[in-house]
């Protein structure tokens, strides 16, 4: 017998189980997968529970949204298109789901060359060494031809490379998001930071162009975003630093003219947890009303996921 005193355990309150608050119910568990079931099947049979539920809210979120006619507003870092799933953003704004695009300034690089030359993305490390990186002659001269026009005719950056890619024909037209935000007439805007992109080192870059059009693009957004309030949607798509940065000043100058501006749905998908668009994107936006999501996956499987999953519920609706 130990010397020590030991507490008394018969002394401990206890209560009924059917009284307490539990988080995970046997309805809310995940059914295994069914071979040659269907993908909206798929969706049903993830679990309830933290995440998956609330990938599933968040999709509800968005077909609402479109439903009711509010904004859909997709942002993104180039990376999106440097995976290969500038298909999948083209039949979402075939479909009327994506109202608005808002990408950095690698977007317009990436989109460009797969639209005109069907391929992308050199090795940077081969380039660096010896002062190449960056300087492929069509890239910089189609682009900040793009850029000038934009400056002239007072078009926004995106519109203006939209619009040249369509009058060049070129090859890849199907597949270029620009080109078919251009088609659509959906707002395709560009926020470019100066000295970030490879066409920033070519002789014809113009710094007067690019700013003007760039800044037009933020005015274009920020009237975009003017219509989130009650029901509409953001999403953030692998960008880091500049979407999340501008979408927060958007907001600002859209609650500045129009007042209240809240109850509005956010979402940040990525491969890793990063401070900026944690806290500009999800949290700080819509902490008068509304809700902000964060998913962390690799964008070539997220990215599809998200689009099937909203295309199923939106056809599920329809019978």
């Amino acid at each position: 017998m130990s010397k020590y005193p030991q507490i008394d355990l018969s002394a401990v309150r206890r209560y009924s189980i059917q009284k307490r608050f539990s988080k995970v119910h046997r309805n809310a568990l995940a059914r295994p997968h069914r071979v040659g079931g269907s993908f909206r099947e798929f969706i049903d049979s993830l679990s309830d529970i933290l995440i998956a539920h609330d990938f599933r809210e968040f999709v509800d979120r968005i077909v609402a949204a479109r439903r009711r006619n509010k904004p859909c507003i997709f942002m993104m870092g180039a990376h999106v298109i440097k995976v290969g799933l500038t298909p999948i953003l083209v039949d979402l704004m075939e479909n009327g789901i994506i109202t608005c695009l808002g990408m950095n300034g690698a977007g317009i690089i990436h989109d460009t060359e797969l639209a005109l030359f069907g391929q992308t993305s050199e090795e940077v490390a081969e380039g660096l060494a010896d002062g190449s990186f960056g300087m492929a002659l069509e890239t910089g001269q189609f682009l900040n031809a793009a850029i000038r026009d934009a400056h002239e005719q007072k078009w926004g950056l995106g519109e203006a490379v939209g619009r040249k890619l369509v009058e060049a024909q070129a090859p890849g037209l199907e597949h270029s998001i620009l080109a078919t935000a251009y088609r659509l007439d959906i707002p395709a805007t560009v926020h470019v930071a100066v000295g970030t992109d490879i066409i920033h080192q070519h002789p014809d870059a113009d710094g007067a162009a690019i700013g003007d059009a760039s800044f037009r693009d933020f005015k274009i957004l920020a009237a975009h975003v003017a219509g989130i309030h009650d029901g509409g949607v953001v999403i953030n798509f692998g960008s880091n630093v500049i979407m999340p940065e501008v979408f927060l000043k958007a907001l600002t100058v859209a609650r500045n003219i129009h007042g209240t501006i809240k109850d509005f749905y956010t979402a940040n998908f990525d491969m890793f947890h990063h401070y900026r668009p944690r806290v500009n994107v999800v949290q700080r936006p819509t902490l008068l009303g509304g809700k902000g999501y964060n998913f962390v996956g690799h964008h070539e499987i997220m990215l599809p996921l998200l689009a099937a999953a909203v295309k199923e519920k939106l056809a599920a609706e329809n019978g």
